[in-house]
């Protein structure tokens, strides 16, 4: 069968990470794509195990809560992609912190084609068998009539990027050179990476690399964000899953008004995960976000949310803010 839209997750990870193919996050998701709904409804509960919360799956198009709203996610998970049937590829798992992340390539037929999609899905464990959420991420491009926005599903307590000590190694490297004031060390960041350091997987354009993945291409690459990062926009990691290999981090946005007047930023969703080689260098970094599309938002088109509302969430007058500032 003909594939329509290539992508390389499993072309450049697969087969170098073990699987545990008994993972109730994996075992929904091929429920999900197999049409099996009743059994994509066992893994969840209507409310999570603690304080009376319902459970719930965070899709790029939707949030959907308590059994009512898993059974709506389950069904209308193939139709959302226009796909007749759809096949889960695991490529690579990361458990730790009472947490999984799975990150998979899912080939969806569509009109006699495979579109193949990454994802990373990331589950919130209720027992070693079931599941209190779930949370998926993918290029808005790989869903039909989706904009670029992702509403942040975190509420942050503090608009403070997260503390680095919460981090180790090359990550926490990396995170520090990059995101905390007074601005990028562009020498430390690509002291963080190994030599042949892999970017990419998620990317609608099937790049499996960065463009300009020579040390030198780097350097400008990372010089250029130096020019808007931390003054712009910072990164405040929610989750950290973090098994030795692979550090996979849930973040979402701090904005300042320099973020917004300049280059049209409003705090959004995220995801990235970093991976460790041999060395304990960075031997992977793969992300999964909507930078540089904030301009094509039709704001007339996102359920839910104005521009004006999307700018007031992790708002700051300018970055870094004063410390202890409250989230709105």
């Amino acid at each position: 069968m003909k594939i329509r839209k290539p992508c390389n997750l499993e072309k450049l990870y697969g087969h170098t990470h073990p699987i545990r193919e008994d993972s109730p996050e994996l075992l929904f998701m091929k429920a999900v794509c197999a049409g099996e709904v009743e059994k994509a409804l066992s893994f969840f509960f209507d409310q999570k195990l603690f304080d009376g919360v319902p459970s719930a799956i965070d899709a790029p198009y939707g949030r959907f809560e308590g059994l009512k709203g898993v059974r709506a996610f389950a069904e209308g998970f193939l139709p959302r992609f226009n796909a007749r049937k759809a096949e889960l590829v695991p490529v690579i798992q990361t458990v730790a912190n009472g947490r999984v992340c799975l990150e998979a390539q899912i080939n969806f037929e569509v009109e006699g084609e495979i579109e193949q999609v990454p994802m990373f899905i990331v589950a919130d464990f209720r027992t070693p068998k079931t599941l209190d959420e779930i949370r998926l991420y993918c290029h808005f491009s790989f869903v039909p009539d989706l904009q670029a926005y992702r509403k942040p599903m975190f509420r942050s307590a503090y608009l403070e990027v997260g503390d680095p000590g919460l981090l180790t190694g090359a990550v926490r490297v990396y995170y520090e050179a990059l995101h905390h004031a007074p601005a990028v060390d562009v020498d430390r960041i690509l002291d963080s990476m190994g030599e042949g350091c892999v970017f990419g997987g998620y990317e609608p354009w099937g790049s499996a690399a960065s463009p300009e993945a020579t040390r030198e291409g780097l350097r400008r690459t990372y010089e250029g964000m130096a020019s808007y990062i931390p003054r712009c926009v910072g990164m405040r990691f929610e989750t950290i899953i973090d098994d030795g290999r692979t550090c996979v981090i849930e973040w979402q946005h701090i904005v300042s008004r320099a973020g917004q007047e300049e280059r049209s930023r409003v705090a959004m969703a995220g995801i990235a995960a970093y991976e460790r080689g041999d060395d304990g260098k960075l031997c992977s970094i793969r992300i999964s976000d909507y930078a540089n599309f904030e301009s094509t938002i039709d704001w007339s088109k996102v359920p839910g949310m104005t521009k004006e509302e999307a700018k007031k969430i992790n708002f700051v007058e300018s970055y870094p803010p004063h410390v202890g500032a409250k989230a709105l």
